[in-house]
C-alpha cells in the first residue's frame, strides 16, 4: 500500500523540492499539488490523502486555518507544516501537526518523518486498554432526528460517534445512523460514566474499547469490539483515560 501525499504551497519552487523528496521515499505517492488552501481543501475531500504537506503563509486561506478545516473533514490526515516561519509552531501543534519543517528543508528530516508515519500504518502492535467497570446505569435511549425520521438508539449499543464533514455518524452494533446534530448537542444527552469525548470529532463508548495505539506524535487510534472502524484520541485525552483506568 502506497500512502497518498498532497502538497499545498503557493511557492512552485518549494512544491518541486517536496515532490522530488517524496519521489525518493519508498511507499509514497504524490497524488496532487495545490497552490492555495481553498483548492487544497477540495483535493483533501476528493482524494483523501494520508499526508498533507502544508505551507502557512499563503494568499487567501492561511495554512493554520486550512489545517483546522482538514482536521474537521478528515481528522485522520497527517499534516506536516513546511514553512519559512518559526513563529507559528504553537498554533501548528494545536491542530495536531505531525511535524513542523523550516525552509530550507533538510532532506533526511523529511524522510525520517515520512518513515515514522509509514511505520504507524504498518505497525500492528498496540497497548491493550482494559474495559472499565461502569458504576451506574447508562441512559437507555438516545433519540435522534434525521431526514428519514426519528431513531431510538439503545445507548449500550453505541460503539462510537464521529463528526464527518457536516454530518454526525452514530455507529452502533447493528447500524450507522446519520444526523445533522453536532457532537456537543449529543454529548449532553449521554451518560458521562459510559461515553468519553476522545477528540473534537469523536465520542467513544468506554465499554467498547478493545485497543489503543499511537497514530501520530500527539494522537492515538482507538479500536473497538465488534467493528473494524476506529476513532481518534488526543494526547491530553489519553492522559485522562490513563487516570480513569488507573493505568
Amino acid at each position: 500500500m502506497e500512502l497518498k501525499v498532497l502538497i499545498i504551497d503557493d511557492d512552485e519552487g518549494m512544491r518541486l523540492v517536496l515532490k522530488k523528496i517524496i519521489e525518493k521515499a519508498e511507499g509514497f505517492e504524490l497524488v496532487c499539488e495545490a497552490e492555495s488552501g481553498e483548492t487544497g481543501l477540495g483535493l483533501v475531500e476528493a482524494l483523501s490523502p494520508h499526508i498533507v504537506f502544508l505551507d502557512i503563509e499563503m494568499p487567501g486561506m492561511g495554512g493554520i486555518e486550512c489545517a483546522k478545516r482538514i482536521t474537521d473533514i478528515a481528522p485522520k490526515t497527517f499534516i506536516i507544516f513546511a514553512t519559512a516561519h518559526e513563529n507559528y509552531m504553537p498554533e501548528a501543534f494545536e491542530v495536531y501537526a505531525s511535524d513542523y519543517l523550516i525552509k530550507p528543508f533538510k532532506i533526511d528530516r523529511i524522510l525520517t518523518t515520512l518513515q515514522r508515519i509509514k511505520e504507524i500504518f504498518i505497525n500492528k502492535e498496540s497497548a491493550v486498554v482494559h474495559t472499565p467497570q461502569i458504576t451506574r446505569d447508562s441512559l437507555s435511549k438516545l433519540i435522534i432526528k434525521s431526514k428519514e425520521g426519528i431513531s431510538f438508539i439503545d445507548c449500550k449499543d453505541i460503539i462510537f460517534i464521529e463528526r464527518e464533514n457536516r454530518s454526525t455518524l452514530i455507529h452502533t452494533l447493528t447500524e450507522s445512523v446519520t444526523t445533522s446534530e453536532g457532537l456537543s448537542e449529543i454529548e449532553e444527552r449521554l451518560d458521562k460514566a459510559l461515553f468519553f469525548r476522545s477528540h473534537k470529532s469523536y465520542i467513544i463508548n468506554l465499554s467498547m474499547i478493545y485497543k489503543i495505539y499511537p497514530y501520530g506524535r500527539w494522537t492515538y487510534t482507538v479500536k473497538f469490539k465488534n467493528t473494524d472502524k476506529d476513532a481518534l484520541l488526543t494526547h491530553d485525552r489519553y492522559e485522562q483515560l490513563e487516570k480513569l483506568f488507573d493505568v
